[in-house]
């Protein structure tokens, strides 16, 4: 008994260790941001936040495209070229201003109740990056420092939006959900509501699921020159993110901000804009590590707080330069970048894929403008009801902003509800230009769409068609011209505690995956590659995606996901921010199915084709409805045939789909609009 007691024993204590040193999770209490856990003594340093996860977003984009470049061959690549702009002056001599979209996500709240954060806040974002970054006198960004630099890169809210019309540069989204994790925001968010990369800066503030982290970016891609890696990085989820708290600066609070000290001081975004702009941390990110700038000393780690000078350290520098706004001191002890960042910083712009084209993006500047003029814009329908045994009539809401010079008072709004009478709305009130009101609609319908067209505004035409209409999805409704579907999920390291489902509205499991294998040597070793699967998803039924974590921590912590996709691309289903389950319920509804394409030979035909303002129907009686949907299977204008003609002017550039329906056939045919 003795014996198989001392044998027992080692092989139990060999066997804990093991499981300590490979398999073991962390405290629930440490903070884990894109795999990385984070230490008491760096938490202390920020007063317990996160302060920024740029460094560990690119090591985890790194680790999931090993095309990337890595932190070397992008300093071999930016070197020669940082060289060559301190040699070349004159290529660097002018201001480049860039243009800025700032996705404000929010979940239906009112305008000023977190994290719906004001214009004003906002605009505070923009005026402190133009101090810090311009080195402006009389502001929190002078220094008188010997090496501290105007950067000649300063920022402006976009005037014009992607369609051509005015804006504000403040994109508010309403995404129905309240916060979000950094996997979520990076496949879903991101890509969902981006605005062209290469002409706007895009910023997004949110509300984190993991409320310490303050922000993070994305840093810039490579040249594509001959004889480096031709990976031009994510185009989708390229910009800047922070949170809503810390985006902007109470220095200018109206008494609308939602801010919290701290870091309440816009500083975040500086940092971050730093990072998309090609700096990295000043102590860079190692024990008396290098930043690559000649001109800032070495720092043996970040520094929290405000210290005082000098401050000496072990690696062999007198006084460190914690001011910087690459390192991680609080909002009002920061105040320079240096010279030799600045040319950093020119290298990036001259050089690197969507930076370089930002300085020849004209988004910034004004276009004409007209005194009566009002935007509509649909607002995501966050019932979810269509899979109800006993789904409630939902009511549809609108944006509408004023883009005129003059005070809107009133509108006329017209709409129909899945194609059928045109009815009318009058909307009364008092918004200067570039604010906005809803609009809510009773549409008696639990599931189809709202297509909405402002016919008038302060009792006079409104002088600008192209931002008039605008439509609503009702409910889960996902409209689709193919039953092809896409499912991606990205596992954490404990796969062993997940599974999935995915059940028609028979409760028949159609699909399902899981318990999987865990990752030996978590955190030493990548997580696992990226898992897919193609579905075919009959139309016309309900659809529930069920996951479950059996240790009910769920996958976020470690930067899982999953993801439904419909055959454009475009998600329809997605989350990651659970512990023990999460379920997604929707509803697969036909633009058009192959089974239902009419064999007779007067099919339907459209002419002309491409089109630019009205659309001819042949071989339709008239009254048959129709649903026009875009590239991305995104219903964009629904109605009855008159006269077998249908104005189109409105619609963006591209390619649309268009369904035929009547009690006898169904027919779809593709246009372009030009």
């Amino acid at each position: 008994m003795k014996g198989k007691t001392t044998f027992k024993l080692p092989f139990l204590l060999f066997l804990t260790l093991f499981c300590l040193a490979f398999g073991q999770k962390n405290d629930p209490k440490d903070k884990i941001v894109f795999g990385k856990v984070y230490s008491l003594e760096e938490l202390r340093k920020a007063n317990g936040f996160v302060r920024c996860a740029s460094s560990e977003y690119e090591a985890m984009l790194q680790q999931k495209d090993p095309k990337r470049m890595t932190e070397q061959q992008f300093e071999d690549w930016i070197g020669p070229l940082i060289a060559n702009a301190q040699a070349n002056k004159s290529q660097n001599g002018g201001i480049i201003t860039i243009p800025v979209v700032v996705h404000v996500i929010h979940s239906g709240q009112a305008l000023g109740t977190a994290p719906n954060i004001t214009d004003s806040q906002v605009q505070s974002q923009i005026t402190v990056m133009n101090n810090d970054y311009r080195k402006l006198a009389g502001t929190p960004g002078a220094n008188s420092s010997p090496v501290g630099a105007d950067t000649m890169i300063q920022f402006a809210l976009a005037k014009v939006d992607p369609k051509g019309n005015p804006t504000n540069g403040v994109d508010r989204v309403n995404l129905c959900q309240a916060a979000w994790a950094t996997s979520a925001i990076d496949s879903y968010v991101k890509p969902l509501t981006i605005w062209d990369p290469t002409k706007y800066m895009n910023m997004w503030s949110v509300q984190f699921s993991n409320a310490d982290l303050l922000g993070y970016a994305q840093f810039p891609s490579n040249s594509n020159l001959a004889g480096l890696n031709a990976n031009g990085g994510y185009a989708d989820t390229d910009g800047v993110v922070a949170n809503y708290a810390t985006f902007g600066s109470s220095a200018y609070n109206d008494g609308t901000f939602l801010l919290n000290a701290p870091y309440d001081r816009g500083r975040t975004m500086t940092h971050e804009v730093g990072h998309f702009l090609g700096l990295r941390h000043i102590w860079g990110d190692s024990t008396c590590g290098t930043d690559y700038v000649a001109d800032t000393p070495t720092h043996r780690t970040s520094n929290g707080g405000c210290p005082t000078h000098p401050k000496a350290n072990n690696c062999g520098t007198a006084d460190e330069m914690f001011e910087n706004y690459m390192d991680y001191t609080i909002d009002t002890c920061m105040n320079i970048f240096t010279i030799n960042q600045k040319d950093r910083m020119d290298a990036v712009m001259n050089n690197s894929p969507r930076r370089m084209e930002l300085k020849t993006s004209t988004a910034d500047m004004p276009i004409p403008l007209f005194a009566n003029d009002a935007e509509l814009k649909g607002e995501k329908s966050c019932e979810q009801t269509a899979c109800a045994d006993s789904p409630a009539p939902i009511t549809a809401q609108f944006s509408l902003y004023n883009r005129g010079t003059s005070a809107l008072t009133s509108a006329v709004i017209t709409y129909t509800v899945n194609g059928g009478a045109v009815q009318t709305t009058n909307w009364t009130g008092n918004l200067a230009q570039d604010k906005y009101a809803i609009v809510s609609i009773p549409t008696g319908a639990t599931t189809g769409s709202v297509s909405a067209q402002i016919t008038s505004v302060n009792a006079t035409t409104d002088q600008r068609a192209s931002n008039n209409a605008s439509s609503v999805v009702l409910g889960n409704i996902v409209p689709v011209s193919s039953t092809n579907f896409k499912f991606e999920l990205q596992l954490d390291y404990w796969g062993s505690e997940t599974t999935w489902n995915i059940k028609n509205s028979a409760g028949t499991t159609l699909y399902s995956g899981g318990p999987y294998t865990d990752v030996v040597n978590p955190g030493t070793n990548p997580p696992p590659a990226l898992m897919t699967q193609n579905w075919v998803l009959p139309i016309n039924d309900c659809y529930t995606f069920t996951i479950n974590d059996v240790a009910g921590d769920g996958i976020f912590e470690y930067d899982g996901y999953y993801r439904i996709l419909n055959s454009a691309g475009t998600v329809v289903a997605a989350g990651n921010d659970f512990t023990d389950t999460q379920e997604r319920k929707f509803k697969v509804v036909g633009a058009l199915s192959t089974n239902e394409v009419s064999k007779d030979k007067n099919t339907a035909g459209v002419y002309p084709n491409p089109v630019s303002d009205v659309l001819n129907v042949t071989n339709v009686a008239n009254n048959t409805k129709y649903e026009i949907y875009n590239a991305v299977g995104q219903i964009v204008k629904t109605g009855s045939l008159e006269d077998q003609k249908i104005r189109v002017a409105e619609l963006a550039k591209g390619t649309y789909f268009i369904s035929f329906k009547n009690d006898k056939k169904a027919e779809g045919v593709k246009f372009i609009k030009k």
